[in-house]
């Protein structure tokens, strides 16, 4: 059973959201100067967020390699993000479909889709004005995503988007203020976290909501859901094909990656607000759990 959270009238919460929206959105093609020198050895993310930060690969590295890495690596978590953001915005969308146009709910769902449009070209932009490719997820995840906005519905969709949006937060607030880091990803970061925090605040609060509605077999199918949602999530943030712009063999670099016990603990930090929440609303249990550990987001 999930625990009595409290939440908000639903169209109080959205009438919030809008009014928020209005006095704080940013434009990317406009609060970004995108014509800005790259600084040459600064990091785009930090070096101990690294996947080979600690391994026999990252003390073969050079100081510019290592730099190299990271913008691949940021590359590769943002078109991820992209990625997922599109599949979002279908499920948006579906939802929206059989709602009332009228209401506050409807219009903060479009509102989000808006923000999420902008988000995707910031993150593809990003890619492009660093010089490195839009990876994306590999192929298999990629096929997988096609089907995923179909059969996602209820608290599950709304989970699973919030496991995206706030394992990508984490590492962002955590880089957003962190001078070491390349000034455009600073300012990336703090643009995507800003306004995703209204779009957390909708998705935690329709979650608690429609989990409340769920019976014991809606729950254990809801769980399994997200659990595998959260699984593909994690397991496509880092493209394999990265490891070439440093001159290392993909499938070698990758496997010390996943083996790499820093990067694991990287992940269980990003996710550790996310679970807990999870966990609060009954999201968490045994038709998920070996995925869960899979992912790496519980012990």
């Amino acid at each position: 059973m999930t625990k009595a959270l409290q939440v908000n009238d639903r169209e109080k919460t959205a009438s919030r959201l809008l009014k928020s929206s209005a006095k704080n959105s940013y434009d990317p093609e406009v609060d970004i100067d995108w014509d800005a020198p790259l600084a040459q050895d600064q990091p785009y993310i930090p070096f101990h967020r690294s996947t080979l930060y600690g391994t026999r690969f990252w003390d073969r590295l050079t100081e510019r390699q290592r730099v190299e890495l990271t913008k691949h690596e940021f590359a590769s978590i943002a078109s991820n993000g992209l990625w997922f953001e599109v599949l979002l915005m279908q499920m948006l969308l579906k939802d929206f479909y059989n709602r009332d146009p009228r209401t506050n709910h409807a219009q903060y769902a479009l509102t989000e889709v808006a923000d999420e449009c902008r988000h995707s070209t910031m993150f593809a932009k990003a890619c492009d004005r660093i010089g490195a490719p839009a990876y994306g997820p590999v192929r298999i995840l990629h096929a997988g995503g096609r089907v995923l906005p179909a059969i996602l519905k209820g608290p599950s969709a709304y989970a699973s988007i919030l496991v995206a949006e706030e394992l990508l937060d984490r590492f962002q607030r955590d880089q957003m203020y962190d001078e070491r880091v390349q000034p455009l990803v600073r300012m990336v970061n703090r643009i995507h976290v800003m306004e995703e925090a209204r779009h957390v605040t909708f998705a935690r609060e329709e979650v608690t909501r429609r989990m409340r509605e769920c019976n014991a077999a809606q729950r254990a199918y809801h769980q399994f859901m997200t659990a595998l949602v959260g699984f593909c999530i994690v397991k496509a943030l880092i493209n394999p094909r990265i490891y070439k712009s440093v001159g290392l063999r993909p499938r070698d670099a990758y496997a010390a990656a996943m083996a790499n016990p820093n990067w694991w603990e990287t992940v269980r930090w990003s996710g550790e607000r996310i679970m807990s929440f999870l966990d609060e609303v009954g999201l968490i249990g045994k038709p998920g759990m070996a995925l869960w550990r899979k992912a790496g987001l519980i012990r």
